[in-house]
């Protein structure tokens, strides 16, 4: 690299110590690092940013792109064609972190026949120390290793890998910063998910996000209002509010408000028109909240609450602090709240411990709630876990089993659940052109049902009015209504 980029005593002592400005100086920088690298390749240079995981990461990976760009980065879709190559990784289950080596090999062979290639990871797996450790022993052609709770501080990683041609490390145990007002480039023009909490406090015994994304931590109402104030002059119609557990969010503020007051808030934002959010932990969900759904025009009727298993057995080792009769009686105010709510959530099957009657009280809470859909998993043993320690791991055979008789039974009640709408007419929102008839259109309801419906790509972003014809189990075929 040119040496007339690199810092003087002079200059090092005007880099900004606050933030974000410290980050703008270093896009800068990078941006004069980046010039000179083009001009060497003899060509634009390319940049492919890979998400694994989670809604949250996938919000990350809109902030990597961003930055990415102002620096003057093309983006280039496929990894194989790019320079500049970041995986955004997830470590909830250990398969994840296998098809990320198996990549990793791939990739560095493709960097052996381009001389201007670089590679990145960060995300949760590079917050488990093992990771890092085979990381520098097998994988050295690796330019950048960064986890989670630095993400803000990209421009001026990369700046230092641009600077020394060395790979940079810097990997931080835990944080309460949270840095606003960095550059982010959204993969949709008219919905945006915006981060409102980072961390979990939770620690279900099955889970590493608390080890890997740290303690709860809360953006200040006010940055939230701005953002999507932001977004919606930029034409956002839809946001999705995301974090770790939605529902306790505000407690670690200074000033303490609650998730329910923050919705308030929200929902006062002119342009606005739809509210999402996730995860909702069923041990945090208020009364108040349940009352701002049931009194808002803007929050979709639609919410995820996982009950993870239906035994309130099984659910104290699952450290859920909740019970089964517990979680039914919220289901139930909520419905009765809000009757055309569309509950889903999340079920896990041979968890360690769990026996046919544990089993059956599952099956159980299914039937009594009847969920819209539900995202089913096997129990997946998660080194550094402490159900990973725990006696009685359930034969492979045995889970099988019983995965599949839950499936069944989920299917025909969501089935069921999803056909009550044929024959009405729903606001839909229009997403995409469909993947397999590029005659139709996809758009997704309140509820999140999917619908295909004829139009074309000039219809995307906005709302329609749609007959609802066909229920396909999950999802509808419809018609626009004329006015």
């Amino acid at each position: 690299m040119n040496d007339n980029i690199r810092n003087t005593a002079e200059e090092e002592a005007a880099i900004p110590v606050r933030e974000p400005e410290r980050q703008y100086y270093y896009i800068e920088k990078a941006k004069r690092y980046f010039e000179q690298m083009c001009e060497a390749a003899g060509r634009p240079l390319t940049f492919c940013v890979t998400t694994f995981g989670c809604q949250m990461n996938a919000r990350d990976s809109e902030k990597l792109t961003g930055i990415l760009e102002r620096i003057g980065y093309r983006e280039e879709p496929e990894e194989e064609k790019a320079d500049f190559v970041i995986y955004n990784t997830c470590t909830v289950r250990e398969n994840a972190n296998q098809r990320v080596y198996g990549r990793l090999g791939q990739l560095g062979r493709i960097k052996k026949k381009n001389p201007h290639m670089m590679i990145a990871l960060c995300g949760c797996m590079m917050q488990e120390p093992e990771v890092v450790e085979k990381l520098k022993k097998s994988y050295r052609f690796i330019d950048l290793i960064f986890g989670t709770h630095n993400i803000y501080k990209f421009a001026e990683l990369l700046a230092m890998r641009m600077e020394s041609g060395r790979t940079v490390i810097d990997i931080w145990k835990d944080t309460d910063k949270i840095v606003e007002d960095l550059p982010s480039e959204r993969k949709y023009a008219f919905k945006s998910g915006v981060n409102i909490m980072f961390g979990c406090n939770n620690f279900c015994s099955y889970c590493i996000v608390p080890y890997v994304r740290g303690r709860e931590r809360s953006r200040e109402p006010e940055a939230i209002i701005r953002e999507i104030e932001r977004l919606t002059k930029d034409g956002v119609a839809e946001v999705m509010l995301l974090g770790q557990n939605v529902n306790s969010y505000g407690k670690t503020l200074e000033h303490p408000i609650t998730f329910a007051e923050l919705l308030r808030r929200i929902e006062k934002i002119d342009g606005l028109k739809r509210i999402r959010f996730m995860t909702s932990h069923p041990k945090d969900l208020s009364d108040e909240l349940i009352e701002v759904m049931a009194q808002s025009e803007k929050i979709c009727r639609h919410l995820h609450l996982p009950v993870q298993s239906g035994s309130t057995r099984i659910l104290e080792k699952m450290n859920r602090r909740y019970t089964k009769e517990g979680y039914l009686a919220l289901a139930d105010r909520i419905k009765k709240a809000v009757p055309d709510i569309s509950l889903t959530t999340d079920i896990i099957v041979g968890f360690p411990g769990e026996t046919e009657e544990d089993f059956q009280e599952t099956l159980d809470v299914v039937r009594k709630v009847r969920y819209d859909s539900a995202f089913t998993f096997i129990y997946s043993r998660r080194t550094g876990t402490p159900a990973a320690a725990m006696e009685d791991q359930i034969p492979e055979d045995v889970v099988k089993d019983r995965f599949n008789r839950l499936l069944s039974e989920v299917q025909d009640i969501s089935a069921e659940r999803c056909s009550r709408h044929t024959g009405t007419v729903q606001t839909v929102l229009a997403e995409a052109v469909n993947d397999h008839d590029d005659s139709l259109i996809t758009g997704r309801l309140g509820n999140n049902l999917l619908v295909h419906f004829p139009g074309g790509a000039s219809m995307i972003g906005k709302f329609f009015p749609v007959h609802l014809k066909e229920c396909k189990g999950f999802y509808y075929l419809g018609e626009i209504v004329k006015e």
